[in-house]
């Protein structure tokens, strides 16, 4: 992700645009909610998304050899989470929100710039739509709108690090949830939808300290709240409502 000092050498102005930070795209995805966007890119790579290019930023020549890559770095903004002040440390949900670490040893959205950096799947590139380019995603962990900064290609021989200590988060991997997603409740979403939705649910979007099988949640997706509840160890989809009902 480096990159040497040239990238920074290119006279300002020379495009025509502010040379300090634009948004270059928006991210659209079916959760148009933070509740059920996964933790982290890649976790649930069924859930699909389109990266549509602000007008400013619509010319297939920028794409040029992005197609041979199969997983590209987005750079992004926490866009609901925006705050006029900072703090140096917070409560990452994973640990119940119990115990304090410094802010950098996180990937917490309140941060002193709010900036995110997911890495997802590229599945294709459509240089020529009515919107312009669209890059066709999977696995993205970000809610519908997400405003893009920035595009990187992933390089596996220097961004994949097997031998990478993973600090707090190396004990937390959770066991899948099973997920009871019965067909009377699948008709509104297409096949691919579906295994997006049984994605989500088996990596459990509810908040850690959350322990009760009372209880049932909704997860807005593709225009409907998806009603669920967590028995045991399964999820259990218990309704499916167009949004707004």
């Amino acid at each position: 992700m480096g990159g040497g000092s040239k990238g920074n050498l290119a006279p300002r102005g020379a495009l025509g645009y502010n040379a300090s930070m634009n948004i270059i795209a928006h991210l659209h995805t079916d959760l148009p909610t933070k509740f059920g966007v996964p933790r982290q890119s890649g976790l649930v790579d069924s859930l699909k998304s389109r990266l549509v290019f602000t007008p400013e930023f619509r010319d297939p020549e920028a794409l040029r050899g992005l197609a041979e890559f199969s997983h590209i770095w987005l750079i992004w903004e926490f866009s609901q989470a925006k705050r006029d002040s900072w703090s140096p440390t917070v409560r990452p949900p994973r640990l119940g929100g119990n115990k304090r670490l410094g802010v950098f040893a996180t990937r917490s959205p309140f941060r002193p710039n709010a900036l995110g950096l997911s890495c997802v799947r590229l599945e294709r590139v459509d240089l020529h739509t009515p919107e312009g380019p669209v890059l066709y995603l999977a696995g993205a962990d970000l809610m519908d709108g997400t405003p893009i900064y920035d595009i990187k290609p992933y390089i596996p021989y220097a961004d994949c690090h097997p031998e990478a200590s993973g600090g707090f988060t190396s004990p937390l991997e959770d066991a899948p949830l099973d997920v009871d997603f019965p067909a009377s409740f699948r008709a509104p979403f297409t096949e691919e939808q579906q295994k997006a939705v049984i994605g989500i649910l088996e990596r459990d979007p509810r908040p850690h300290y959350h322990d009760d099988e009372q209880r049932v949640y909704g997860m807005a997706f593709g225009g409907y709240d998806v009603r669920f509840r967590v028995i045991g160890n399964t999820a259990v989809v218990c309704d499916v409502l167009r949004r707004g009902e």
